[in-house]
């Protein structure tokens, strides 16, 4: 079996229960990826742009991926991914919308926007369990990505 190369991942979320749940699939699936959390698009963007508690590039490194929630407070997922995407030095990082929206609306705006996947969030443990095992064989096992 070949052995990959972890990748950086930053999730933002801003419901707590849902941060744990993820960190605990990504446990569960024992991925080796750093997961580094946000809890909106305010400090998602301070994040990618190493401002303020984040400038320090060592704690906040250049994630490989995004997980973006959609419903977040002061600047939500859409306004974070315009700007991500409206970014030259951003864009190519991919976004995954891992939301509890199925409204057609959000789905199709977002990819419109650039968004690289929709995933709606599952309900139970076991549902997010698979659904990071398969981010994990198509995003960090298939998919290349670029390298900065």
């Amino acid at each position: 079996m070949q052995k990959y190369e972890p990748i950086r991942i930053l999730l933002a979320d801003d419901d707590e229960d849902d941060r744990f749940l993820i960190q605990e699939a990504f446990s569960e699936n024992k991925l080796e990826n750093q997961l580094n959390f946000v809890t909106d698009g305010e400090e998602l963007m301070d994040y990618l742009y190493q401002r303020d508690k984040f400038s320090d590039k060592q704690a906040s490194p250049r994630p490989d991926l995004i997980l973006l929630d959609l419903n977040m407070p002061r600047k939500d997922g859409r306004e974070a991914l315009k700007e991500i995407k409206n970014d030259d030095d951003l864009k190519r990082i991919p976004v995954v919308i891992l939301t509890t929206s199925e409204a057609e609306e959000d789905i199709l705006k977002t990819y419109n926007m650039g968004v690289n996947s929709f995933i709606t969030k599952p309900v139970t443990f076991d549902g997010m369990v698979d659904i990071i095992k398969t981010l994990d064989k198509y995003w960090f096992q298939i998919v290349k990505l670029p390298v900065e």
